[in-house]
C-alpha cells in the first residue's frame, strides 16, 4: 500500500481558534492520545509558531518552553514538531531552545514568494541533523512555476521536503493538483499539502494533492484550526485508507484522540461561517478571522469589506497591524459619505 505521512498540527494551528490559549494540561492530554494512536508527527505551539507570542498576533497562555515540554514528556514514537517563521523565531534563542527540549521536526515557513528568508534557518537546522521542511504559505497567490522555483530554493538550502499551505482556504482541487504536480516534477524531495476548509475543500484538496504525488498531508482533530479549520484528520485518514493508502495510524485510537479533543480542547467548534467564505474569496490568511471580527466591531464597519480590502492589498500573515489601518480607513470613508 502506498504510504502517506500524516502530520497533525491540532496543538499549533488549533491554537488560532482559541486565541493561543491552549493550556499545558490540554497539550499533555492530546499528546498522550496522539502517541497511543501512532500519529507520526504532532505540531505544538503558538498558532504562528516559535517566538510568535506578542501583542501583534496574540499572546500565548504559556511560553514556548512550557508548551513543548508538556508534549515532549508524553511522546516516544510520535515525533514532536514546530512551525518556524523567520521574523518571529530566532536561531540563537527560539530554535536552540526547541532543540534543547527535544523537538524532532522543524517546518520553516515563508510567504510563497519569499523562500530566500528561510535559508539561514533551514541551513542551521539541517546542519544540526534535525528533520526540516520548507513551507510555502498562501500558495494561492503564486503560479505553479513560481512555487516550483521557490520550493527548489528550499531544497537547495537542505530541506527534506516542501509543504504547500493553502493558508486562506482559497484553492480548489484542480488548482491543488496543478501546483503539487509541478513541485513533484521539479524536486527531488518530498512534497506535502496543508489545507484549510474555508470553502469546504479540505478533504477534496488533500486527496487532489495525493493524486498529484504529494506524500505528506496535514490534518487536525475535528478540523480544529484557524478560520474554518483545517482538513479534519479522522475523516482524512478514513478516506485515505478506503482509497488504499497506508498511514500507519491506529484508527480506533485516532477516533479516541479526536473525541478527547472534542471534549477537552474544542471550546470553539470549527465551521464554515460567512466570514470564512469571504476570507477565502478575498484570499486572506485564515488566522486573521478573529482579529478582523474584533476590530471591525470596534470601528463599526462591515468585516466583509475589511477582508476584501486586505485582499486587494495582498496582506499576508505577520501584517495583522494593517487590519486596524484598513478598518479605520473604511470607518472614515463611511463618515465622509454620510
Amino acid at each position: 500500500m502506498p504510504k502517506i505521512l500524516i502530520s497533525d498540527p491540532t496543538l499549533r494551528d488549533g491554537n488560532h481558534a482559541v486565541k493561543h490559549q491552549l493550556t499545558a494540561k490540554q497539550i499533555a492530554a492530546y499528546a498522550s492520545a496522539a502517541e497511543a494512536a501512532h500519529i507520526p508527527i504532532i505540531e505544538v505551539g503558538h498558532g504562528n509558531g516559535l517566538g510568535a507570542s506578542s501583542l501583534q498576533v496574540g499572546e500565548s497562555l504559556h511560553d514556548d518552553a512550557t508548551l513543548l515540554e508538556a508534549a515532549r514528556k508524553h511522546l516516544v514514537k510520535t515525533k514532536l514538531g514546530v512551525h518556524v517563521m523567520p521574523g518571529f523565531a530566532t536561531i540563537s534563542k527560539d530554535i536552540k531552545l526547541a532543540m534543547d527540549i527535544g523537538v524532532d521536526v522543524f517546518r520553516v515557513g515563508s510567504h510563497c514568494t519569499e523562500a530566500d528568508i528561510t535559508q539561514r534557518h533551514i541551513g542551521f537546522i539541517r546542519n544540526k541533523g534535525k528533520e526540516v521542511y520548507g513551507a510555502l504559505m498562501m500558495s494561492h497567490m503564486a503560479s505553479k512555476e513560481v512555487l516550483a522555483e521557490e520550493a527548489y530554493k528550499m531544497q537547495s538550502y537542505g530541506a527534506d521536503g516542501v509543504m504547500l499551505y493553502d493558508s486562506a482556504g482559497a484553492l480548489l482541487p484542480d488548482d491543488v493538483e496543478e501546483k503539487v504536480r509541478e513541485l513533484v516534477a521539479r524536486l527531488n524531495i518530498e512534497v506535502g499539502f496543508h489545507a484549510h476548509n474555508n470553502l469546504g475543500m479540505g478533504i477534496a484538496n488533500s486527496i487532489a494533492a495525493v493524486k498529484a504525488g504529494a506524500t505528506i498531508l496535514d490534518g487536525t482533530a475535528c478540523g480544529f484550526g484557524a478560520g474554518a479549520g483545517n482538513t479534519q484528520l479522522e475523516v482524512l485518514v478514513a478516506v485515505l485508507e478506503k482509497m488504499g493508502y497506508s498511514t500507519g495510524i491506529d484508527f480506533y485510537k485516532l477516533l479516541d484522540a479526536c473525541d478527547l479533543a472534542d471534549r477537552e480542547i474544542l471550546s470553539v467548534i470549527p465551521r464554515i461561517s460567512s466570514i470564512s467564505i469571504v476570507s477565502a474569496l478575498a484570499g486572506v490568511f485564515s488566522g486573521f478571522s478573529k482579529h478582523v471580527e474584533r476590530i471591525s466591531k470596534e470601528y463599526d464597519v462591515d468585516p466583509r469589506e475589511v477582508f476584501f480590502e486586505l485582499g486587494l492589498r495582498k496582506v499576508v500573515a505577520g501584517q495583522e497591524d494593517l487590519i486596524l489601518e484598513v478598518a479605520a480607513a473604511l470607518a472614515g470613508k463611511e463618515k465622509r459619505c454620510a
